[in-house]
């Protein structure tokens, strides 16, 4: 069975937008334009293009861990806040709170559930918990960032929280590449938002939203609102 019919066979969804790229990376090549895709195709290092699955591969992580993650953030940023009354009116009276708000709310409602799936290369135990050798770990970002050993009343949220290490763009060598360019659009977002619309105001009550029905991604489908 080929890659593509394999892909198709588990996720028609996924097939169908692989299908999709290629016929836009064919066009590209034929007719380059001024876009990041012709961009990428024109990139050569030593006469070695990239080929047409590493092209699906860079617009498939670009789209979800540079726009997606992106779009959660200011959403769910906006969301804490609404729900969290006296943490909105001090962030407005006082806008240089910002920094270490966006790192709070980071934390509280993380765009990103969980990491990268792992597998155990040895056997280890881990609280209580035995874990085999090749077993499958997921780690789940959102429960480390309301860890109550590593963060005082982690339930709550503290817009001047500092110290704030939390683990929303990963750790160490797995740290996100894009982090300060999602924090630079998450100030920016923010601080528009809050300026031009001061009265903004969710349309639905928290219980009615719809969240993405994703492990890796925490967002909500839809946010609509009223100014």
């Amino acid at each position: 069975m080929s890659r593509d019919a394999d892909v198709q066979k588990v996720a028609p969804e996924l097939a169908s937008f692989a299908a999709y790229l290629r016929e836009i990376i064919s066009a590209r090549r034929a007719a380059p334009g001024d876009d990041l895709l012709s961009e990428l195709i024109r990139q050569e290092e030593a006469g070695d293009a990239l080929s047409e699955e590493e092209l699906c591969s860079m617009v498939v992580l670009l789209l979800v861990a540079g726009h997606e993650t992106t779009v959660h953030l200011i959403g769910n940023s906006m969301l804490t806040l609404w729900q969290h009354p006296q943490e909105l009116a001090r962030l407005q009276k006082d806008p240089a709170l910002i920094d270490t708000a966006l790192e709070e709310l980071l934390r509280y409602e993380s765009p990103v559930e969980t990491a990268n799936r792992r597998w155990a290369r040895e056997a280890i135990e881990l609280h209580g918990q035995t874990i085999a050798r090749g077993d499958l770990v997921i780690l789940v970002l959102t429960s480390a960032n309301r860890d109550e050993a590593r963060f005082p009343a982690a339930d709550n949220l503290e817009l001047d929280r500092t110290p704030n290490e939390h683990l929303a763009f990963g750790l160490g060598i797995h740290h996100c590449l894009g982090a300060p360019l999602a924090r630079l659009e998450g100030r920016i977002a923010l601080r528009a938002l809050l300026r031009r619309f001061p009265e903004l105001q969710p349309v639905s009550a928290p219980a009615e939203l719809k969240w993405v029905r994703s492990y890796f991604l925490r967002g909500v489908t839809s946010l609509p609102v009223r100014f």
